[in-house]
């Protein structure tokens, strides 16, 4: 069982299999000098032979091969690592470079589950079989032929029906194999889905208490474990039933051998000492296959994970498009737009926008009216749309995506914050700033005062800014966006979740930078939109209206009575709260 694809992807690593082979059977030479040595001392005793000589000569022959056969040992082990050792490296940075390949909309193909769980335990199952199966294949052929060419000159006959017996374990194997590969897919694929549903209810654990679903989620985890636990016995039942029947054929096949030769020492045929040389050398033709036999149902694993990390790295990659973006004024237009993440259901509808440089343009709509999915579009996300997004003349499909990252920032409702200091967050912004440059960016969006309180750049940052509020989160993450210095700035809901004081001090920020940038506003709150230089309205992904604040209030429409329900309620609120 060989996968020639995944040899070749770790070309590298043969050199170091053949020398894993040749220092086994170097150690298994030394091992029929050992066994040589001591059936000769026992025959020479028991027949009244033996003298110092001979005494020295067969003991220092044993030593000298018992000494030998250790340093080929530990070589051995030492080639096994070095075949395995770039295996999880290699692996992962394939693995690494074709998400990047595949660019910001990857999460459209596998998901992120999947990902890690093949670069973690699908790996390192593949980590035995380059290291001990591979070398033990060849190996466990190599070795039973090597005796019978050894043995045969003590005796054919015996040695030969020892070498008879051997292909019966392989044949073993191959039956296994059939059931084995079934059978793994399905584990792997259950494996994959409960990782799935794990990684989604710990991330989501918060929200599962606040509505008290959190024990419902535990019965569907529990029946998602049980059909692990279910096919992982079956795994284990396959496995125990398969290295018994190869222990039975092993040692069953060492016992022939053993009494084909207590026959033909009987018979004459061969000598006391050559019998005990051939006992004591009948197993190790079977040992071999054997311990393939206990690698192999390892190796299985690991072939099946390499099917999902194959089906992983064959995954079609958007062309690679080499138009540049320059300049720092960017028109944005659309025309005829259409999306859809199924054929059943369409998010957007032939729609058509202008974005000027340089101008503050919003876009608004109740919910699920396609908001965001636009901007997904726009920052290469979401691929498949129908009709023309230009970007200063530039179809978006043909920009390449580093240069689409240069030119445009997003900033949305839930920025990631990575684990480190803020420095570390902002740095990844531009990694070359100076101190003053990140100490600006903070004062601009007021979050010196807290950091100065703290430990200034060096302030903690726990994963996706936990240790931090919402409005300081959001806060930090427009100053790593102000940090990128980008001609287009798109903001997605970014005044979403967070308090009052946070919002009108993000919305000031905004106001700023439309000044010398072209900025895209996408939100609920029309409040938030009414200094915009033109204005969108979505409703059920058609464009409703557009126009600027006050030629929408005139018109009427939905884009009215959306502002008139939302400047009711807020009315009301601060009635309410007074």
């Amino acid at each position: 069982m060989i996968k020639t694809r995944l040899v070749g992807l770790l070309s590298h690593a043969k050199k170091y299999i053949v020398y894993q082979i040749m220092w086994q059977w170097l150690s298994l030479l030394c091992q029929m000098v050992t066994v040589y040595a001591m059936a000769s001392l026992l025959e020479q005793a028991l027949s009244g032979m033996l003298n110092e000589s001979n005494l020295m000569l067969y003991a220092g022959m044993a030593v000298i091969a018992v000494l030998l056969r250790v340093f080929c040992d530990t070589k051995s082990v030492h080639a096994s690592y070095y075949a395995s050792v770039d295996v999880k490296r290699v692996l992962r940075e394939k693995m690494y470079a074709k998400l990047l390949r595949l660019g910001a909309s990857y999460r459209e193909k596998v998901s992120t589950a999947e990902v890690v769980q093949m670069a973690a335990e699908g790996v390192e199952q593949l980590e035995t079989y380059f290291g001990r199966y591979l070398p033990q294949l060849f190996y466990s052929l190599l070795a039973p032929l090597t005796l019978f060419c050894i043995l045969s000159f003590v005796d054919w006959r015996a040695s030969l029906v020892l070498l008879i017996c051997v292909p019966l374990i392989p044949v073993s194997i191959v039956a296994v194999q059939k059931i084995a590969k079934r059978l793994l897919n399905k584990y792997w694929g259950i494996y994959t889905e409960l990782g799935d549903s794990f990684l989604e209810n710990l991330q989501g654990l918060t929200t599962l208490k606040i509505y008290q679903q959190d024990g419902q989620k535990a019965v569907d985890m529990d029946r998602e474990s049980q059909r692990f636990r279910q096919v992982t016995m079956k795994v284990l039942t396959m496995q125990l039933n398969s290295t018994s029947v190869m222990d039975i054929i092993a040692y069953g096949g060492a016992a022939v051998g053993m009494i084909v030769t207590l026959r033909e020492m009987l018979l004459g045929r061969v000598s006391f000492g050559g019998a005990v040389m051939i006992i004591l050398l009948a197993s190790e033709f079977f040992i071999p296959l054997r311990l393939l036999g206990s690698f192999f149902h390892i190796a299985m694993n690991g072939m099946a994970a390499s099917d999902k990390i194959f089906a992983l790295l064959d995954l079609p990659e958007p062309e690679l498009k080499g138009e540049e973006l320059s300049g720092t004024r960017l028109d944005i237009s659309l025309k005829a737009v259409s999306f859809s993440y199924d054929a059943e259901r369409s998010i957007l509808k032939n729609i058509d926008m202008d974005i000027p440089a340089g101008k503050f343009t919003s876009i608004v709509g109740v919910s699920g009216s396609g908001k965001s999915t636009i901007a997904s579009i726009l920052m290469g996300r979401n691929r498949g749309y129908q009709g023309s997004i230009t970007v200063n003349g530039k179809e978006l499909s043909d920009i390449a995506e580093e240069s689409l990252m240069r030119t445009v920032t997003l900033v949305s409702h839930n920025s990631y914050l990575f684990k480190g200091t803020v420095e570390d967050n902002l740095r990844m912004a531009k990694p070359d700033a100076e101190p003053e440059e990140l100490e600006a960016v903070l004062r601009k969006v007021n979050l010196d005062g807290f950091l100065s309180a703290a430990q200034g750049l060096q302030t903690p940052v726990l994963e996706r800014g936990s240790n931090l509020s919402g409005g300081q989160r959001q806060r930090l993450a427009l100053a790593r966006a102000l940090l990128h210095d980008t001609p287009v700035y798109i903001f997605d809901e970014a005044t979403s979740n967070i308090d009052v004081e946070s919002e009108e001090m993000i919305m000031e920020v905004i106001h700023q930078l439309a000044k010398t940038k072209t900025i895209i506003l996408i939100s609920h709150r029309l409040s938030n939109v009414v200094q915009s230089d033109c204005i969108y309205m979505l409703e059920g992904g058609v464009l409703e209206q557009a126009g600027t604040h006050a030629a929408l209030l005139q018109q009427g429409g939905a884009y009215a009575a959306l502002y008139q329900k939302q400047k009711a309620l807020e009315t009301y609120g601060r009635e309410d709260a007074v």
